[in-house]
């Protein structure tokens, strides 16, 4: 295409994008028209795409940062042939593939952007993909609007791109200076944004974004240059071509009043079609060697004490060497998850995000759209930094394997800030996500490799402390089970416990059994999906007395997690709830769980309490909570 034509092709991108915002009567096609220039050139001259075989590995990835943008998106794929017009109408209805904001239900979509601030950090993961996993040269073009530049992890993401000299990814920034409800931060101060990039290693070049020529050039040069990302900065007027909205406040998000007049601005240019160049390439990814007698980490029963975070980092070093897939990201702390064990046999699938949360969980996902698959670790306190990643890793149907070591009060000395009372909750909230938490190493070693099968949401929560090693290592532990670890046909009530707090109602076992009261204990090791069966079985052998200890908040936890299992039940059990009561401080790990109420004396105190109520629980039909 020459530059007249390429005009023309934004300009019928400008109208699509206000014909699916009519169409859907909500979008934003303001957005849509600043950009429509810059994707007009990336797609006619630049981008290689096959359309037809979206998983071609030598494909280029485009991933929209500004996710809102969506119509200028669908506007592409219609000028590609991706699309029909009458899907590209079909724009937010129910039933359509075509979201208010793209996800990967389509298959030329990578990622869900939804939420702003999230693409170039994918889009580096993806590039760091590509030159050290996949080893292919794929090139990953970015679009980002200037408002989500005010996004901490956009800037994680240019700090890491720059630092790993990341030549195969282009950064687009649509300054277009309207925000949402007015001017952005930085207006049209192009600089603002290149100086910081060039101050972390960028290639950086403004430009006019409706200049074609220089759009041109720009992505020539992004092209030539190697050893560090480029980012294009480009002066972008929002609603451009258009009387109506060019530069107007008000206008974000809203479809255009009078769309027939912008069509006759805009020069009521008739559908254009784009082939998109396919990838020049065709090679394959790298495969990493794969040893599958490799066995998993074992541990002696009743041996010396182990820390489930030394058997979750031996555990997924033993995968590593199992299978060719499996890569590792380390949040500068790898020598306390102990994920740096990977490092002894494969540190070339071994990746360090360093104390940049949301950069580590950006680059898990952008792993995954490869294929790849990513174990992420840190403290399970700071995952809650990147929350928003993870929850749009579920729209992005993103296979993640998440660890969260140091939780629960039972971390000692270090204090609040470091204790995790809400992971749990965290990640039960997420739809169709696994939440393990192993009471021994045997168990996390099998639990990691049941993680690497799952396709979805895995998180893992794992101790600091030592813990006795409770099972052999033949055992095998499956996501959705629990293990009984004591019973008899006595058991008047039921423990529930699962990682430290399992250990406290053992002992508390121990001590109600010189009392004459017998207890099964349970270890709900799969908090999501919990073991229904196992507890109900439970429940009906103890005449309906459950204690559910956790070393977590009462809200959202284990114990919340039980109560589900009965929600709609006809008998139900009582259920007393045992977690942290109160803000805890610092002090040794014995001290805090006796300060917030959950060691093995509070639990035996609470079993005895519901076993002194004897008859009163015949027949109860209402569950409760302490």
């Amino acid at each position: 295409m020459n530059n007249d034509e390429l005009h023309n092709l934004a300009q019928r991108l400008r109208i699509d994008s206000i014909r699916a915002a009519a169409a859907a009567n909500s979008g934003h096609p303001t957005s849509s028209m600043s950009a429509a220039d810059l994707m007009a050139v990336l797609m006619a001259r630049y981008l290689r795409y096959d359309y037809d075989r979206p998983k071609d590995p030598n494909n280029d990835h485009l991933i929209f940062s500004k996710g809102h943008a969506s119509p200028l998106v669908y506007a592409m794929f219609r000028a590609a042939g991706a699309v029909s017009d009458e899907e590209l109408l079909s724009f937010r209805r129910f039933g359509s593939k075509l979201e208010g904001h793209p996800t990967p239900t389509l298959p030329w979509v990578d990622v869900a952007t939804g939420s702003l601030g999230q693409g170039l950090p994918i889009a580096a993961g993806i590039a760091l993909c590509g030159r050290d996993l996949d080893r292919l040269p794929y090139r990953v073009w970015c679009l980002c609007g200037d408002s989500e530049m005010a996004e901490g992890s956009i800037w994680e993401a240019v700090d890491h791109a720059g630092a790993e000299g990341l030549d195969k990814l282009v950064a687009i920034i649509d300054v277009n200076r309207l925000g949402q409800r007015g001017e952005t931060m930085h207006g049209w101060d192009l600089s603002s944004y290149s100086r910081r990039a060039e101050a972390s290693g960028w290639n950086t070049i403004e430009i006019d974004g409706h200049d074609i020529a220089a759009i041109d050039r720009a992505f020539t040069e992004a092209q030539s240059t190697t050893g560090r990302p480029t980012m294009i900065v480009a002066k972008t007027i929002k609603g451009y071509g258009a009387s109506e909205t060019a530069n107007v406040e008000g206008k974000h998000g809203q479809p255009l009043k009078d769309p027939e007049k912008a069509y006759h601005e805009l020069g009521d240019v008739g559908p254009v079609h784009v082939d998109v160049a396919k990838p020049e390439q065709h090679g394959q990814p790298h495969k990493f060697e794969a040893d599958t007698s490799v066995p998993l980490p074992s541990y002696e029963l009743g041996g010396d004490p182990v820390p489930t975070r030394k058997a979750f980092g031996e555990g997924v070093a033993a995968i590593m060497r199992q299978r060719g897939d499996v890569v590792a990201i380390d949040g500068e702390v790898g020598n306390s998850t102990h994920l740096e064990e990977v490092l002894k046999e494969t540190p070339d699938r071994y990746f360090e995000a360093y104390i940049a949360e949301q950069m580590m969980l950006a680059t898990a996902v952008g792993f995954q759209v490869r294929g790849w698959t990513p174990f992420a670790s840190t403290f399970a306190a700071f995952l809650s930094r990147g929350y928003d990643f993870i929850r749009m890793a579920v729209i992005s149907q993103a296979k993640l394997c998440l660890n969260g070591s140091h939780a629960g009060v039972s971390i000692g000395e270090d204090g609040p800030s470091q204790m995790a009372l809400e992971d749990l909750a965290e990640f039960r909230a997420l739809g169709s996500s696994v939440v393990l938490y192993p009471s021994d190493p045997n168990q996390t070693a099998k639990l990691v490799a049941q993680m690497s099968d799952y396709d979805g949401i895995s998180y893992l929560r794992s101790t600091r402390a030592a813990l006795p090693t409770l099972y052999g290592p033949d055992e095998q532990f499956k996501i959705g089970g629990a293990r009984v670890v004591r019973e008899s046909d006595e058991d008047q009530v039921t423990l529930v416990g699962a990682g430290v707090t399992l250990h406290q109602a053992i002992e508390a076992a121990d001590a109600l059994a010189a009392d004459g009261i017998a207890a099964r204990v349970i270890d709900a090791y799969s908090v999501k999906p919990i073991d229904a069966q196992t507890l109900a079985e439970a429940s009906q052998a103890t005449g309906g007395r459950i204690v559910v200890v956790e070393d977590h908040w009462p809200e959202g936890g284990i114990g919340d997690a039980v109560l589900g299992v009965f929600a709609d039940a006809d008998e139900r059990p009582r259920v007393v709830k045992l977690a942290v009561s109160h803000l805890p401080g610092s002090g040794k790990p014995a001290e805090l769980l006796a300060d917030v109420g959950i060691d093995a004396d509070h639990i035996a105190k609470a079993a005895r309490r519901l076993v002194d109520l004897g008859p009163q629980l015949a027949g109860a039909t209402a569950a409760g909570a302490n």
